[in-house]
């Protein structure tokens, strides 16, 4: 083997293990983000891409209602200006808001200031619509570089992933997104699903919805507690404290 190709062929898995890490969900490689708590916590906390999206989001919000659950929902931009009052009914009902950007875009190809602009545009159409400025932050795809996080901490907003993905981007029945969050959850998971579409307004999102039910149903049932985002993240730091003085 030369030299040449036995450096190409180092180059090309350096290349691959690198795009996989921005990728990734529960990868750490490119700095810390907050993907839930110790396996085995009673805590769930069932989080919501993409939205709003008229009229799933409002389905969405009525089947939380009724089960008494408060989640967290990470917005785009754009679609909370062409749909104020969804936003605004999100946050009346006590459920946590993220900042998903304006457009959606996949930020491992964005240069610093655009993703300054996608951050900046989006909290300043959440706060002058709903009135709370959003301290947490989900890159779109799940794509991020160090130079994202840094951006959005440096804004105040703490990068979320999950470690529960059920895939309901996918056209897939309410059953199968039921079936592959039940292989998945085992406590203390930040689990992602989606009430809207990036791409559109009024995406389908009728199978996340019922799967969303069953999940709520099932593990309510069994004991499970559904929390926000920002009640697991404060749980987890007081259970620190205490591991700490102990």
């Amino acid at each position: 083997m030369t030299k040449a190709l036995a450096g190409g062929i180092v180059a090309a898995a350096v290349a691959t293990w690198a795009g996989f890490h921005t990728m990734w969900p529960t990868s750490q490689v490119y700095g810390r983000t907050f993907i839930g708590v110790r396996r085995g916590s009673r805590r769930l906390a069932l989080t919501y891409d993409d939205g709003p999206n008229d009229p799933y989001t409002w389905r969405l919000l009525e089947v939380l209602e009724r089960h008494g659950v408060t989640a967290t929902f990470f917005l785009i931009g754009r679609f909370v200006e062409q749909k104020p009052e969804i936003a605004r009914a999100v946050v009346a009902a006590g459920h946590a808001i993220g900042n998903h950007t304006w457009d959606h875009p996949n930020l491992i190809f964005a240069p610093a200031a655009e993703v300054r602009r996608q951050l900046q545009r989006t909290q300043q159409v959440i706060f002058d619509t709903a009135g709370v400025e959003p301290r947490l932050f989900r890159p779109p795809f799940g794509g991020r570089r160090p130079i994202t996080l840094r951006i959005a901490r440096a804004m105040g907003l703490q990068p979320i992933m999950w470690n529960v993905s059920c895939h309901d981007w996918e056209k897939i029945p309410a059953d199968e997104i039921f079936r592959r969050a039940e292989r998945q959850i085992g406590g203390g998971n930040v689990i992602l699903l989606h009430d809207g579409g990036h791409g559109r307004m009024g995406v389908d999102r009728s199978p996340s919805i019922e799967a969303s039910d069953r999940i709520l149903s099932r593990y309510k049932t069994e004991g499970y507690e559904f929390t926000t985002v920002p009640e697991m993240i404060e749980s987890s730091n007081q259970q620190s404290v205490i591991s700490t003085s102990n």
